[in-house]
Parts: structure tokens; C-alpha cells; sequence
């Protein structure tokens, strides 16, 4: 007997209230938007600047202690992780320790460094500190631009492969639906402070990649569908193609979720906000692919007759499955 999510054969309604679909979606990134511009981001040491500290010990390194020995410090934002490389002899046990700037400083000072190793000497007596390395706000402020940068060429791309793909309604219904995914995950990641850094940078391009992929699958179906009932109305095709892919969506996005919920609970601290920021990514950008990108097609309208060539609608590129 094989385990179903969803029956094989549904006939939901999706947009017999694609009105509130849509408010519900607006309500949500009004509230993102209004916290960034309140509260802002919990910008981590990528962002803000810091200084990275490289140790090295013969004896293993336990993460926790080193936690415990600097936080009576009070430094902020401190991350420690493991260094592991197939070069290291056993007696090279290897980690990094990065402390945000401190009083709008350029970097950690001497004293701090020195207060640092002290504090993990008690722990760990025959520790070093290989090299110290900082980064100022300027390298910092570069950072934040390029990774806005990396995001918005992203969704450009998607805009114009859509367009190639489909057509301009398609793209445009594609490009909303990562923008409002992009725009929660920014907004919840404000709302709770959790700390945004690098790694939430590539969870949001992978999670406008997800959505994508999600978007696809629908839009595929629906262009299929559009060739299949030329008689059917928008609204019904659209239904017919979001119910025969809700199956493959949610079995996707279950078993993409039970993956990401264990790294989540055992995956440690380093992970945490990366993950935290995937699992919802999947969330939204599931229900983007069906309450957003389609609605908003079906608001566009799109031409019927895919057999014949429209004025307003795609290129010689439409037809192509890629």
C-alpha cells in the first residue's frame, strides 16, 4: 500500500476566494516591509565587520566550551566553528572564532583578543591563536550591496526566462511570487532578529530557485491544459492543472521539509539560521506557486489558442521544453 498525501484524483477550488489569497499575501509583506524599516536586520559578522580568530589545540575541540568560557566576555554576536581538513595531523585540532565589531570600532581590540585567550586557556591550557583577521564596515557595507545585487540579477533571470519559456503573463506571474517569498523571508527574519549573514543569502537564492522549480511544474501543466480544453475558461484550466500537480507539489515539499527539520534540530547551531530560512522558503514558496503565480496569471489572462501566433505572446523560444 503506498503512502498518499493527496488523493490522486482532486477537484479543489483554488481561486473561488483568489481575492483573499491575495490580500492574505499582501497583508503578510506590508508587515514584512513595515519591520525592516522599523526594526531593520539582525545583521551578522559578515555585515557588520569583525574580527576572526583562527585557533589551533591538541587536544578536541569542544564547541560548547568554547562558547561557555567567552560569553562571560560579553562580546555580542560570537560564532565558533571547527575547521576540518584531510591535511591536519591528529594533534591539529583547528577552529574559528568570529567576534562582531565592538563601539562602532574597526576592529576587536588587542585587549579583547588577549581577554579571549585567556578565557579559553582555562578550558583548553595548550591553546594558540594562529592568526587574527578583521573586517571593517566598509568591507561589510560592499558585502551587503553585492549580495542585494546577486538577488535582484537572480529574479532578472527568472523574468526572462519565463518570458522566453511562456509568455510575458507567465513571467510576470513568476517574478511576483518570488518576490513575495523573498520579501517574507527578509520580513520574518526582521521580525524575530534572528541573524542574517551570507548563509541567508544563498538560502534565499536557493529558495527563489525552489520556488521556481515549483512554478514550472504548474505553469507546464497549465500551457499543456490550455492546448488540451480550448473551450474551458481560464479559471477552470488553471484549477484542472493545479489539482493534477498538487500531488507531485506537496510530496516535494513534505519530503523536502522532513529533511530540512532534522538538520534543523541536530544540525547545531553554525546551520541553524540557514535552515530555519529554507524550511520556511519551502513554505511560502509553496503556497506562492499556487495562490500567487497562478492568480496572478489568471488576473493577466493569457492567449488560448497556442497553435496559432499571437502579437503580445512569447517568441520562437515559447514552444520549447527545456
Amino acid at each position: 500500500m503506498r503512502l498518499k498525501l493527496v488523493p490522486q484524483n482532486t477537484s479543489f477550488d483554488f481561486f473561488s476566494r483568489w481575492k483573499v489569497w491575495l490580500g492574505i499575501s499582501a497583508l503578510m509583506m506590508v508587515v514584512a516591509f513595515t519591520s525592516f524599516m522599523l526594526q531593520g536586520l539582525n545583521f551578522g559578522i559578515d555585515f557588520r565587520g569583525g574580527t576572526t580568530i583562527r585557533t589551533q589545540s591538541t587536544q578536541e575541540i569542544d564547541i560548547g566550551a568554547y562558547r561557555d568560557a567567552i560569553a562571560p566576555l560579553e562580546l555580542g554576536d560570537v560564532t565558533i566553528t571547527e575547521i576540518f581538513d584531510p591535511t591536519f595531523g591528529a594533534d591539529e585540532n583547528v577552529a574559528m572564532i568570529r567576534i562582531q565589531a565592538q563601539a562602532d570600532a574597526e576592529a576587536v581590540s588587542a585587549a579583547t583578543v588577549t581577554a579571549v585567550e585567556e578565557a579559553l586557556k582555562v578550558s583548553v591550557p595548550d591553546i594558540e591563536f594562529v592568526s587574527v583577521e578583521s573586517v571593517g564596515p566598509k568591507v561589510s557595507g560592499e558585502l551587503i550591496q553585492t549580495a542585494v545585487i546577486a538577488v535582484m540579477l537572480a529574479i532578472g533571470a527568472v523574468l526572462v526566462y519565463i518570458w522566453l519559456r511562456f509568455e510575458w503573463q507567465f513571467a510576470l506571474g513568476a517574478v511576483a511570487a518570488l518576490v513575495h517569498d523573498v520579501i517574507l523571508t527578509i520580513g520574518i527574519f526582521s521580525e524575530l532578529q534572528i541573524r542574517f549573514d551570507l548563509a541567508i543569502i544563498a538560502a534565499l537564492l536557493t529558495i527563489v530557485g525552489y520556488s521556481l522549480n515549483d512554478t514550472v511544474v504548474v505553469f507546464d501543466r497549465v500551457r499543456e491544459n490550455l492546448r488540451k480544453y480550448k473551450k474551458k475558461d481560464l479559471k477552470e484550466v488553471l484549477n484542472i492543472s493545479i489539482n493534477e500537480t498538487l500531488s507531485r507539489t506537496v510530496m516535494t515539499s513534505v519530503t523536502t521539509l522532513l529533511a530540512l527539520i532534522s538538520l534543523y534540530v541536530l544540525g547545531g547551531d553554525v546551520i541553524r539560521g540557514f535552515v530555519f530560512a529554507m524550511i520556511w522558503g519551502v513554505i511560502v514558496g509553496t503556497y506562492s506557486s499556487v495562490f500567487v503565480a497562478s492568480t496572478i496569471l489568471l488576473w493577466l489572462g493569457v492567449k488560448r489558442d497556442w497553435s496559432k501566433p499571437s502579437n503580445t505572446a512569447g517568441n520562437q523560444f515559447a514552444n520549447i521544453d527545456a
